[in-house]
Parts: structure tokens; sequence; C-alpha cells
């Protein structure tokens, strides 16, 4: 490919994307420049929209339109007595797509806490995850993070932050293994981690 400034930079860009390198980037870029008009035209419209129109809700931390508000949290149709915790979007789209829990608000952290450095507790949204349990008369939580040591940890913490309110605490049961994230499971798996999901209890219980 010819060494053309605006091409390095948008390959730069694109290869940071999850999955892509430099040659499938490159491709991509390829791809989109021989369909001006029927993909890139329409792409770059689109992204300047999303970027403009679409962002991550400050109480729940899924993906709201800035213009109508978040129907997960503020706009809800339904009422519903549980909310489901998850580490990222991802997680939500995962569970979201296998139906598993459809009785359920979402709340997404945002990432998880590191075992050895608390710090990073207040750029999470769990302190709005406790007050959405207040304010909505929450029965249940169920605690969706990987089965990760940081996402262990995070757990832990939500559980401390919630035990001295009239809720029900739950994690996901069996069938996850070590080291995995929810976005990776199959639906099969969510399906049986959800259904057997088991109750956390306070250690002064």
């Amino acid at each position: 490919m010819q060494n053309i400034n605006e091409l390095k930079e948008l390959i730069k860009l694109i290869s940071k994307l999850p999955g892509l390198g430099k040659r499938s980037a490159q491709r991509l870029i390829l791809k989109l420049i021989n369909n001006r008009d029927e993909l890139m035209k329409p792409m770059v419209n689109n992204l300047a929209q999303v970027y403009k129109n679409v962002s991550r809700c400050k109480d729940c931390g899924t993906l709201k339109s800035n213009s109508i508000g978040c129907n997960n949290c503020q706009i809800v149709e339904k009422k519903f007595k549980k909310i489901c915790v998850v580490e990222q979007i991802s997680d939500q789209l995962a569970v979201e797509n296998s139906n598993v829990a459809t009785d359920c608000y979402f709340h997404v952290l945002g990432g998880t806490l590191s075992s050895s450095n608390k710090e990073r507790k207040e750029d999470l949204l769990i302190s709005s995850l406790v007050k959405r349990v207040t304010k909505d008369q929450i029965e249940e939580v169920i605690i969706a993070t990987s089965a990760t040591v940081e996402g262990q940890t995070t757990a832990y913490y939500i559980q401390e932050e919630l035990k001295n309110l009239s809720v029900k605490v739950s994690k996901l049961g069996q069938g996850i293994s070590i080291g995995s994230s929810v976005e990776d499971l199959e639906d099969g798996t969510l399906l049986s981690a959800f259904k057997n999901r088991t109750e956390i209890k306070n250690n002064s219980d």
C-alpha cells in the first residue's frame, strides 16, 4: 500500500480493534475504499451519529440514546425485581442473546477490581448499584462477574457493599471454568450457570 499518511493513521487505529491486526485492517480499508458510496460514506455518517448520540448511562453503565434516555434504568416498560451485574457491555450482550435473564435489569460495572489494588473502586458503578437496589426495591442481585481473581474480588466487594440491605445476593452456578469471562460462554453454559446460581451468605449469618 502506498505511503499515504491518512491511510497509515487509519490502519493504526483499526488495528487496535479486537481481532484485527495490520493485515486485516488493510483488507478492511481497501474494501471501504473500493466501495466508497455503498460502505465508506454511510459508515462515516453512522459513526458520527453514534459518537454524538450514544453513550454509557452514568447510573447503570449500559448503552443509552442521549436523545431518548436509558431504556434499562430510566425508561422501562416492565418492572423487574432483579438486577444482573456484569463487568462489560459485551457481557451484557452475551447474556441478552442467550435469553437467560429476561426478567432482570442490567448493571454494567465497566471493569473489575484488582485483588491488590482497590483504588479503582470509584471508577466502577458500584455506588450507583447500591442506590438502584434501594430506589427500585430490588429483591435479588445476580453477580455475573468472570471466574478470574479480579472478577471474584469484585464480586466479594459488591457483596460487602450490599450486606446491610434487604436484598438477596447470588452468584452464577457451576459450569464456568476458572479464568473464563461471561462473553465467551456458550448459551447452554450460561443457562446452566443462571439456573444453578447460589445465594451468597454473609459471614455474620
